[in-house]
């Protein structure tokens, strides 16, 4: 398959949102077509949104577990560790531009979440071949 084989999303901003559903609808389609899935968060830990999101990410990284943090490097390498992916095959979906530009920097595409539908759009574009 071409294209991206990982798409990594941030939690507060992207799926607190009202429309959420479809995004985590299409995270279900995703996986069942082979794609790596993750939650990356800033939050000191899971607790009952790692138990509420569990079916839809093969991995979870919260900053207060793993002691880095977006925009650093560090956490993409390490959350594209965790879905035994290079960074270069995974995507990056976050409201911040900031940690956007971190992802970037560390080999992921990146999506500046600004709506569910134009991230919708841009998610199905560039995972199309898996679609």
């Amino acid at each position: 398959m071409n294209g991206p084989r990982g798409l990594v999303l941030d939690f507060a901003g992207v799926l607190t949102e009202p429309e959420s559903g479809e995004l985590l609808a299409l995270l279900d389609k995703l996986r069942d077509r082979g794609i790596r899935t993750a939650l990356l968060s800033n939050a000191a830990g899971g607790g009952s949104v790692r138990r509420k999101l569990e079916p839809f990410f093969d991995a979870q990284v919260y900053s207060g577990e793993v002691g880095c943090a977006k925009p650093s490097r560090e956490v993409f390498l390490l959350t594209a560790e965790r879905l035994g992916l290079p960074a270069n095959a995974c995507v990056f979906v976050d409201d911040a531009a900031v940690n956007v530009a971190g992802a970037v920097g560390a080999g992921m595409a990146g999506v500046h979440h600004t709506s569910v539908p134009e991230t919708l759009g841009e998610l199905e574009i560039l995972f199309s071949s898996a679609l």
